[in-house]
């Protein structure tokens, strides 16, 4: 008899054990949860730094890419097509492309060959006014055919026909014909002050940038903390499943 009151006092006992370990496991997700969802969204989207600088460009066929060298140090071919863009970016990958047209017999279709000489197409760019530093606009995009000595740089071509150019003691590229009058590489804002016309795949193949983009979707932190909350609730229930069995 006292076996069978043992036996039948059991299922007394083992919710009330359930019970508590289900609190304990609410009580946890309750403290955790919060912390989580603080840390996921309390700071609010981070903003990527930026720098306004002249980028340096090459074309190869129909399109532009970033140049692997400086243009103190470039040494172009006859007939090649270089192009500079002014701009704010954060890095190579978000570099905007110069605007205009690109095409070397339309650039030098006036400027006869010589010999002993080479002629290079130049693209200046002198970015959008969303991209100008205070109190200056930007001159008209142009293009430019440089004629120059064989073992010229680029640097000597754009010294050649976009005169003033302003260096700093980096020897980083400061300005084009005089624009801007000051700064250099400074650091702005983050990236949404850069311009998000011209996206790659444009027809005229003009400016581009791959800042901007949109992703849709969850985040990856929206998605650690649903299976943190799921692990959690699923410790809670295999533990009172575990001591029920």
């Amino acid at each position: 008899m006292s076996g069978r009151r043992h036996r039948c006092g059991l299922p007394a006992v083992r919710p009330r054990q359930e019970a508590a370990v289900i609190r304990r496991g609410t009580t946890m997700l309750a403290l955790v949860l919060p912390v989580l969802l603080l840390t996921l969204f309390g700071g609010g989207p981070a903003q990527a730094v930026g720098y306004r600088y002249w980028s340096f460009w090459e074309r190869d066929g129909d399109r532009w890419t970033y140049a692997s060298q400086g243009p103190s140090t470039a040494r172009p071919a006859d007939g090649d097509v270089q192009g500079f863009r002014f701009a704010v970016s954060v890095d190579s990958q978000d570099a905007t492309k110069p605007r205009g047209t690109a095409d070397f017999a339309a650039v030098c279709a006036t400027t006869p060959a010589r010999a002993g000489e080479k002629r290079l197409a130049l693209v200046l760019d002198f970015g959008t006014p969303a991209d100008a530093p205070s109190g200056e606009t930007p001159p008209a995009p142009r293009t430019a055919c440089a004629r120059v000595p064989e073992d010229a740089t680029t640097a000597d071509a754009l010294a050649a026909v976009a005169k003033p150019l302003r260096y700093d003691t980096n020897a980083l590229l400061c300005a084009i014909a005089g624009y801007p009058q000051k700064g250099c590489g400074e650091q702005v804002g983050g990236s949404e002050q850069t311009e998000q016309a011209g996206r790659p795949g444009a027809s005229d193949g003009t400016g581009t940038t791959a800042a901007g983009t949109a992703h849709h979707g969850p985040s990856v932190g929206v998605l650690v903390a649903a299976a943190a909350v799921a692990v959690l609730g699923g410790a809670a229930i295999w533990q009172a499943r575990r001591r029920r069995s």
